[in-house]
């Protein structure tokens, strides 16, 4: 069984999941591009498309990925921090389950070129890979991204909240954009 099939039919954490079982991930071992995000929303759950939603779309834009180019596993591996939906909470989602990453984020990143760029979108995939800055905000990891390269690339999650977070904060259009786009872009390349 390929480690894509495992995954789909992973139940470790069914009890848990208010809204069924159904992990969204999307890789190959070509991939040079890898973005882990936090969990799928309920528009993905209902796709299982990964970032098939407004924070997809401003993901996107932040990259430069078109659709075809995020969705092309061959090119860019789209693995959250947790592969289900963890179901709502008052101000959005519930956190990621916690028994995803440590269950495949391994395996998965063996499989990947080592010479890969790893977009950490959001705190839970800063905290779980940036483990020596997790006292730091998600502000300050962001606004230190060039001491993370040329591996990570710590971002903020796209939601609609980041509208706001980027009105505060406007180095991250001004220094942080151009950088994600052009490293998006020789990667890719």
């Amino acid at each position: 069984m390929s480690l894509q099939a495992e995954i789909a039919a992973c139940r470790i954490c069914a009890e848990h999941l208010p809204h069924g079982v159904r992990p969204v991930a999307s890789f190959s071992p070509t991939a040079r591009l890898l973005i882990i995000g936090q969990a799928p929303g309920s528009k993905v759950h209902e796709s299982g498309i990964p970032w098939d939603d407004a924070s997809g779309d401003r993901l996107r834009d932040w990259t430069g990925l078109t659709k075809e180019q995020m969705y092309d596993h061959a090119q860019v591996a789209l693995v959250p921090m947790g592969f289900c939906y963890p179901g709502k909470a008052s101000g959005g989602d519930k956190p990621p389950r916690p028994e995803c990453a440590p269950q495949w984020h391994g395996r998965v990143l063996d499989l990947l070129p080592d010479d890969r760029l790893t977009l950490l979108v959001g705190t839970y995939a800063q905290a779980h890979y940036l483990p020596a800055a997790r006292k730091l905000s998600m502000t300050d990891r962001v606004r230190a991204f060039r001491d993370y390269l040329p591996r990570f690339l710590p971002l903020p999650h796209p939601a609609w909240r980041s509208t706001i977070w980027m009105r505060k904060n406007p180095w991250f259009e001004a220094e942080v954009l151009p950088e994600l786009r052009r490293r998006v872009s020789d990667t890719l390349d």
